[in-house]
């Protein structure tokens, strides 16, 4: 029997993350006021948003046999990610994100995929059984796209809702494209995967609806603080974003996009699985970190009493 449950195929890092008040520009140093090392990795951190959420979540993912390795899986257990089915290469080091926060809360990022790169299709079909317990399976593109693409066959073989975040944009072959159900990117993914310019919800309009042309189904374009963009066959719809004050806009698209398969897990419609997201999102950006600011189902509740 299918659970209403959600597996997520990705990466792992751990984020090193320094908060500066201005970018460096190019041969200049600046100092730092703060360090952090936070769990990450758009995987993970999307299981743990969904995990946290309350929704019965699946990890497959693969990391080196060193002290990230410890902490990574030791804290996505105690947000409640079921990580049997992660696996490990000795030679990889676990993957690494270097993370530049300013005052206003953007964010500049270098990744060393490291172990997440050496996840391969023959490691998805040892996860096979997973497939047929969950109702949405979540997928990104930190790990191989032959990988992406096999655990996106087993999960249509099982009658999964096939969700893919985009990240990082690269060229996608269409028999991956035509298992997407929901296709997730920001405006830059967007117009790279669309070939088009993105700037503001006309242009993201006409970038989505190029996609849609490709075999997926719906398309939501996220747009930061202008929230987002819901676009499917005859219809674009715009879905506003909380007004916050941004303390770290790290692993919002993450928050977004676990909550989302949380909310579709549970039932809901996708236009309010949309809205759910969207909060969670807003939360997010108001926390340090990435899995750190993703928030339970009562603390988001509060949050949005106050807001």
């Amino acid at each position: 029997m299918k659970m209403n449950g959600v597996l997520v195929v990705g990466s792992a890092n751990m984020d090193l993350v320094v908060r500066t008040i201005r970018f460096p520009q190019p041969g200049e140093t600046v100092f730092g006021d703060k360090f952090g090392m936070f769990p990450g990795g758009k995987g993970a951190n999307q299981a743990v948003a969904s995990a946290k959420l309350g929704t019965k979540t699946f990890f497959v993912g693969k990391m080196g046999k060193d002290i990230f390795r410890d902490t990574l899986m030791a804290s996505m257990r105690r947000d409640g990610v079921d990580v049997r089915h992660v696996t490990f290469d000795p030679r990889e080091s676990t993957g690494i994100a270097l993370i530049t926060v300013d005052k206003d809360g953007q964010n500049k990022i270098a990744v060393v995929s490291g172990s997440n790169m050496q996840l391969l299709p023959r490691d998805i079909d040892r996860a096979k059984p997973l497939f047929s317990r969950v109702h949405v399976v979540l997928l990104q593109l930190e790990v191989p796209v032959p990988t992406v693409l096999r655990a996106a066959q087993l999960a249509k073989c099982a009658g999964a809702l096939v969700i893919l975040n985009p990240a990082p944009a690269q060229e996608l072959p269409a028999e991956l494209l035509n298992l997407v159900d929901i296709l997730t990117p920001n405006e830059t993914e967007c117009g790279i995967l669309s070939n088009t310019q993105v700037e503001d919800v006309d242009s993201a309009t006409r970038a989505a609806n190029q996609l849609l042309c490709r075999g997926i189904k719906h398309v939501i374009v996220t747009l930061g603080s202008n929230g987002c963009l819901l676009v499917r066959k005859g219809q674009a719809r715009p879905f506003p974003a909380l007004r916050v004050t941004p303390l770290d806009t790290t692993g919002a698209g993450d928050a977004f996009n676990g909550a989302l398969a949380s909310a579709l897990a549970s039932g809901k419609c996708l236009d309010d699985a949309v809205v759910f997201a969207n909060s969670a999102a807003g939360y997010s950006v108001t926390r340090m970190g990435a899995q750190t600011s993703m928030p339970t189902r009562r603390r988001l509740q509060t949050f949005l009493r106050t807001c």
